[in-house]
């Protein structure tokens, strides 16, 4: 994959970490004496082995002997050697058998878990790993790196950072934009000069003067403080969004982080140590501050923390099993790390990304319906959308003519309806357009507003180094990402409502011409019955979501704070919204394939046979009634891969290059066919035509 214009391109770069004998890597020096860190009913201990010979069963009980050791009950146990228990990994959960060697079974400064009889049935029972152990096997340490300076990151960047892509570096020139804002901190404090959050308290205790000598302890007060989120952790992908844009906001060299500072923190992104942040608990200003703060808490050794290494574990032994140390934070770097938009921003990024997915295949799988259901093609003729020339519209319409009947791809169900008595389709079908094309604009206009969101310097006070001074403003009020991500939601929402109208009509003999609810022997089987009242419940309840959230605000911190924009709140149920639209239209993709069964012999066009066989590649037909959700979750999983775009886009392409003149819109305010592949097309690096 090539990485945009604007960043510096990614180079292969050799791994920094030691290797063992027989090729296993390790992270750090090898100890002379073998460590594990035990997780024991909630707690971490770490564990010295002075004999490799040991075995698994002596660690788990010597763990427990360490546990018991403070607890003034003796944790519970009439007798630590009657205690029965089992050992397993941290990393993938596999149980030890407790006779082998820990110099077999495990590696040195391993994770492991000791789960007492019966805890694990018990409510008190903590896992060493709530999220699951599928995050494991689906990262791999990255070779390449993007390099970032604060003005040139994109949402595919963000996201590709996410999903562990990429490592992260500086480019020369933000290093040394950095250093001099740092340069204008220092002299701050040499200076004894009074400014905001660094030689004084924060919101309501603006006006309280900090000692010199406790202005680091100010910084750590302010990051354990502020740690008050509550709800499920974000995932790995999305913390790791959140910290890599955090990352290329301190990059632009406005906020006064060391550069020491600010490489520490890279190198936490780059081994994947990532803290644990709660979801819930931002008003979007003054920015994010409860789960950046949480993110800033596990880089200072504090807190949970997860790695593909670990698991959940105690920071400190998190950033120590990769040969990490906790930042200690100097004074205005609490404040830096804490003070953005970046949570919004980053689940933002993921929302526009995986709009624009859905978006696209949208058109594909609304025209594989619009085939079983034996629509017209009249509607989508050049002439009707160049007279309404709206960018979305003309490009969606454009889709429909390259995977319909055509001289290029003829249908053979087309021509078996070519000469029927209906004049036009049902405004699910026909205007198509109309509707998916206003999405289209509604994502372009909001990927602009989240863009430049991703390269603002959004902290308080800003440092301005050229002017040798800081700035108190309000760069890290949300309202820009809030709005837009409501406004994003409400838009994408709209494809989900007009799919499941089409799923309505696949189901119902009395529109379609099929069978009932797409299957054979009605009444001994359901079909799609409940499939359909899935996608109406989702829509439904996309209806509440689609309430915006920054129409609302409370006035917080003492009324300091007294106008919020609620933006953590518009992103989460964004992604919620755009996840549901997925879901049904995955549920119109297997309908309109089942469709298709009955209407064979005949074929559609060769772009809409490969989407079919696609789909049959993973969900067979139904013959008669089964389990369906799974069948659901392997359509949707097509649809968030992108794989039905993959298989119908060069197609659509060829068609492009064939029709260049009849794919542009006449009016001179429509948009070029350099927007076109900028903003909506993702045209594959290969494919056979």
């Amino acid at each position: 994959m090539s990485l945009p214009d604007k960043t510096v391109p990614a180079r292969l770069l050799p791994r920094q970490r030691s290797r063992r004998p027989g090729g296993r890597a390790s992270f750090g020096s090898r100890r002379a004496m073998p460590r594990y860190t035990v997780h024991v009913r909630g707690e971490w201990l770490a564990v010295p082995c002075r004999d490799a010979q040991l075995t698994v069963g002596w660690l788990g009980r010597e763990a427990i002997k360490r546990y018991v050791k403070n607890k003034p009950d003796n944790g519970g146990f009439a007798s630590v050697d009657d205690v029965r228990f089992l050992v397993r990994r941290c990393k993938g959960l596999g149980l030890l058998d407790d006779e082998d060697p820990l110099q077999v079974a495990l590696e040195d400064n391993e994770f492991v878990e000791v789960v007492i009889e019966g805890d694990a049935m018990s409510p008190d029972f903590i896992p060493s790993q709530p999220e699951g152990v599928y995050l494991y096997s689906k990262y791999r340490e990255p070779e390449k790196y993007i390099a970032l300076d604060g003005d040139s990151l994109t949402t595919e960047d963000l996201v590709n950072l996410g999903k562990g892509h990429y490592k992260i570096k500086l480019t020369p020139t933000a290093e040394k934009k950095v250093q001099k804002s740092r340069e204008v901190i220092d002299s701050i404090i040499k200076e004894k000069t009074v400014v905001y959050g660094i030689t004084t308290g924060f919101g309501k205790f603006a006006r309280t003067i900090i000692p010199v000598n406790k202005l680091e302890e100010l910084q750590v007060n302010l990051v354990r403080s502020h740690s008050s989120g509550v709800g499920k952790p974000l995932i790995p992908e999305r913390c790791r969004m959140l910290l890599a844009l955090r990352i290329n906001v301190l990059a632009k060299g406005y906020s006064g982080i060391s550069l020491e500072t600010l490489k520490q923190v890279i190198e936490v992104f780059n081994a994947s140590c990532l803290p644990y942040v709660p979801e819930k608990g931002t008003v979007g200003a003054s920015g994010d501050l409860a789960p950046l703060s949480h993110l800033a808490l596990g880089l200072i050794g504090e807190g949970k923390m997860w790695s593909p290494k670990s698991g959940w574990a105690d920071a400190k032994y998190v950033l120590e099993a990769h040969g990490l140390k906790p930042v200690v934070l100097k004074p205005k770097e609490g404040l830096a790390l804490i003070n953005g938009t970046q949570m919004i921003t980053s689940l933002g990024c993921e929302a526009v990304e995986r709009a624009s997915a859905i978006a696209r295949q949208a058109d594909i799988v609304a025209a594989l319906t619009l085939e079983v259901l034996k629509g017209t093609t009249k509607a989508f003729d050049t002439d009707i959308h160049a007279v309404r020339p709206h960018r979305g519209q003309v490009e969606v319409a454009f889709r429909f003519r390259s995977l319909l009947d055509s001289d290029h791809h003829p249908s053979e169900i087309a021509e078996s309806h070519r000469f029927c008595d209906r004049v036009q389709d049902a405004y699910t079908l026909r205007c198509c357009p109309q509707v998916h094309g206003v999405v289209n604009d509604t994502i372009a206009f909001v990927k602009n507003i989240i863009t430049t969101e991703l390269n603002s310097a959004t902290d308080n006070p800003m440092v301005f180094a050229s002017r040798g001074e800081t700035i108190s403003g309000g760069n890290f009020h949300g309202e820009y990402p809030a709005k837009a991500l409501d406004y994003l939601a409400i838009g994408v929402h709209e494809l989900a409502a007009i799919s499941e109208r089409r799923i309505e009509r696949l189901c119902n003999p009395s529109l379609s011409e099929l069978p009932a609810f797409l299957v054979a022997e009605g009444g001994l089987n359901s079909g799609f019955m409940i499939a359909h009242c899935t996608a109406a419940a989702l829509v439904s309840e996309n209806k509440a979501l689609c309430h915006p959230s920054s129409v609302d605000s409370l006035s917080t911190s003492a009324a300091t704070e007294d106008h919020v924009s609620m933006g953590g709140w518009a992103a989460r149920k964004a992604l919620r919204v755009i996840e549901h639209v997925e879901q049904v239209l995955a549920i119109e993709l297997l309908a309109a394939c089942q469709g298709i069964e009955f209407l064979r012999p005949l074929r559609t066009t060769t772009p809409l046979e490969k989407v079919y066989d696609l789909v049959r590649s993973v969900v067979r037909p139904w013959i008669k009634d089964r389990f369906m959700a799974p069948d659901i979750e392997a359509a949707h999983r097509l649809l968030l891969e992108q794989k039905v775009w993959e298989v119908a886009s060069p197609y659509i392409e060829k068609y492009r290059m064939e029709h260049i003149p009849e794919s542009r819109p006449v009016s001179p305010t429509a948009f070029s066919l350099e927007f076109l592949h900028k903003n909506f097309i993702k045209i594959p690096e290969s494919g056979d035509l």
